[in-house]
């Protein structure tokens, strides 16, 4: 996992799956890095095989935390097994989704 500030965002990738064991993980490296002066979160899916329903759950809540914020959540590059799970959970409606 790696996680960079690039003002006003923060960008998260080198993920390969995101499931019951990274969420939480992931979750708290966010909150520690989320500091004052970043609104956006980028979540660069490049590389992302895998995705379960708690790795849903830990996207939504980055969404959130996001816009609590004033800022945006985009998922970056989502290969096709993540994008089949997104469509099949109607969540491709609720993320703002921007392809490579």
């Amino acid at each position: 996992m790696n996680i960079e500030t690039q003002h006003p965002t923060l960008v998260i990738s080198a993920l390969t799956e995101l499931t019951a064991l990274t969420a939480s993980e992931l979750k708290a490296a966010v909150r520690l890095r989320f500091t004052a002066g970043l609104k956006d979160i980028d979540f660069n899916c490049a590389g992302l095989g895998f995705i379960d329903s708690s790795g849903l759950g830990t996207l939504i809540s980055l969404q959130k935390l996001a816009i609590e914020h004033g800022g945006k959540f985009r998922l970056l590059a989502p290969g096709p097994q993540v994008l089949q799970v997104l469509e099949l959970t109607r969540m491709h409606r609720v993320f703002e989704i921007v392809q490579s």
